[in-house]
């Protein structure tokens, strides 16, 4: 979904430079720059969800962790 936001986002920067009119040229210019701020959250949510951690863990890893031992891997 990020790549196909990314690509309209390019496509509303290339309309907007290649209009003659300044009523279109305005409008592609807004699309695009909300598209490339949803499209730059888009990429920041997809490598902070790369790296999150499992959301569920289990009784005796959480004891590990009030100990201050890292989890056990999986």
């Amino acid at each position: 979904m990020r790549w196909l936001m990314l690509t309209g986002t390019v496509l509303a920067f290339l309309l907007c430079f290649t209009r003659h009119s300044g009523g279109a040229m305005l409008i592609w210019l807004l699309l695009g720059l909300v598209g490339l701020l949803a499209t730059a959250l888009a990429f920041a949510q997809a490598r902070i969800a790369s790296r999150a951690r499992d959301e569920s863990l289990s009784p005796y890893d959480l004891q590990r962790l009030r100990e201050g031992k890292p989890p056990l891997d999986r």
